[in-house]
């Protein structure tokens, strides 16, 4: 998907509920990249108490067929309760429990013959060092999926040197799980690749860069394959030039970001070359494709009343049609 100039490639094991047996404290750190940068500038943007709002038209491989539906990404910060791992209230919690993080929720809504998926996943980034996370690590991933023969709910809570992973499903044999995934140096989960792509989460690469380390697959691949997440070897790579790209939403110049697990599956994510560089394209060898619609910064949780429908325009959506029996 693009040229690198240099890569770099960070050992690792893959994880299950065993150790590889190298010391935490024994391990060399790799070279080292440089961090996102939350700064002034990005709080001017981010930090106007606005989502961001953007629709896509999707295609998603289910059943062996290529299905058409629509996607949703809603980039917002928030105060974020180390404690309790959810959104913190205002006033509800000691300061020292309150920092700031990035969530997106990635809606995907399509249908498999007779019935729809409804598909939700929730990425947290912390956006400064907070409980030994550096600024752009993962803190917290929930993925649920609901369709007509049941539904799953799972998240893995970051800590430092280990991975809280929970499950709960419907289906036979998975019911309810809780163990603990290692966290190998340098690791990164493939349900932040939309997040890393924009500059907020680790590693950020210079132009023509690529990086090599272990991801953590995403939990639509574990609830898919009714497996727990395990950890494979990618290499993350930025273009070294910009390209021109035609969406529904218009034409951009963009940068390609991708990531290629080695023998296996490959991402390409097209994201806007200027600020705040949106997501316009993203696809996988798997055949997911996404393309931008339109995108918009709302207030969007407070805009539930009836009439508030028209603003879907804003992100390229039409107003449900009504249900008849």
């Amino acid at each position: 998907m693009l040229r690198s100039l240099a890569s770099v490639s960070v050992g690792f094991c893959v994880f299950t509920l065993t150790s590889c047996g190298t010391p935490q404290s024994r391990r060399q750190a790799p070279p080292s990249l440089p961090a996102p940068v939350f700064d002034q500038s990005f709080w001017r943007h981010w930090g106007d108490g606005k989502a961001e709002l953007a629709a896509y038209d999707l295609v998603e491989p289910r059943y062996g067929q290529a299905r058409p539906g629509v996607a949703v990404t809603i980039f917002v910060t928030e105060p974020f309760s180390h404690s309790l791992r959810v959104k913190a209230d205002p006033g509800k919690h000691a300061p020292s429990d309150v920092f700031p993080v990035m969530k997106l929720n990635l809606v995907k809504d399509y249908a498999t013959g007779i019935y729809d998926y409804n598909v939700m996943l929730s990425s947290f980034v912390a956006l400064q060092h907070s409980g030994g996370r550096a600024a752009g690590s993962a803190v917290k991933i929930s993925y649920s999926s609901q369709e007509w023969c049941g539904h799953v709910y799972s998240q893995l809570l970051f800590d430092p040197l280990g991975i809280h992973y929970e499950v709960h499903s419907y289906f036979d044999g998975e019911a309810d799980q809780r163990r603990d995934l290692q966290y190998p140096q340098g690791g990164i989960a493939e349900d932040l690749l939309l997040l890393w792509a924009r500059g907020m989460a680790a590693p950020v690469l210079a132009p023509g860069q690529s990086w090599t380390a272990p991801l953590l697959r995403s939990l639509q691949f574990s609830r898919d394959r009714h497996v727990a997440p395990p950890w494979v070897r990618a290499t993350l790579g930025r273009a070294a030039a910009p390209h021109r790209i035609q969406v529904p939403a218009g034409e951009f110049e963009a940068e390609a970001f991708t990531a290629r697990v080695t023998d296996g599956l490959s991402w390409r994510i097209d994201v806007e070359r200027s600020w705040p560089h949106r997501i316009l394209r993203w696809e996988t060898s798997s055949g997911e494709r996404a393309e931008l619609l339109g995108a918009a910064r709302l207030e969007y949780w407070k805009m539930n009343e009836k009439g508030f429908e028209r603003a879907l325009s804003q992100l390229g959506l039409k107003p449900r049609p009504p249900r008849t029996p």
